[in-house]
């Protein structure tokens, strides 16, 4: 598909839905997996040593609060990304049907034209056969013509 081509899915080619499918892309990379993780190590680490103002102690409830809101807001970010996906893949596939149909169509001309063109050459051969017999039957008649007269 060309690039200077946008999308438009269910969001439309606004920016909100740009910069959604962008985050919900991002979700699945190796990169914010391994940050994620990082940040819940430090997170159960600081509250597990700390002496003194635990912002989220056992069973760091805080933690999987946090951890539900960004489930609730990455679920429908991914299902955009996919749809968004789908809906380029389905345009992509139309246009791939449209050039099939043309090339058919092509095809199918250019089998008619030398279907003409083996049945002209056909003709033009069987003329050529015909004359040739004619020509033939002629030199015979000339020759026996001739014949005759030396005798």
């Amino acid at each position: 598909m060309p690039q200077a081509r946008r999308h438009r899915g269910a969001f439309g080619d606004d920016a909100f839905g740009r910069r959604a499918e962008s985050l919900a892309r991002f979700f699945g990379t190796p990169k914010y997996i391994v940050a994620q993780s990082v940040v819940v190590v430090i997170w159960i680490v600081l509250n597990s040593i700390a002496v003194v103002s635990k912002w989220d102690p056992y069973p760091f409830i805080l933690l999987n609060l946090a951890f539900s809101t960004q489930a609730a807001y990455a679920a429908p970010l991914i299902l955009l990304a996919q749809t968004r996906q789908a809906d380029r893949d389905k345009e992509h596939g139309d246009l791939i049907d449209k050039r099939h149909t043309v090339l058919e169509e092509s095809a199918e001309k250019q089998t008619r034209e030398i279907i003409e063109l083996l049945n002209s050459n056909t003709s033009l051969t069987q003329q050529d056969k015909e004359l040739t017999e004619q020509i033939a039957k002629l030199t015979r008649e000339m020759h026996a013509v001739l014949t005759k007269r030396e005798r």
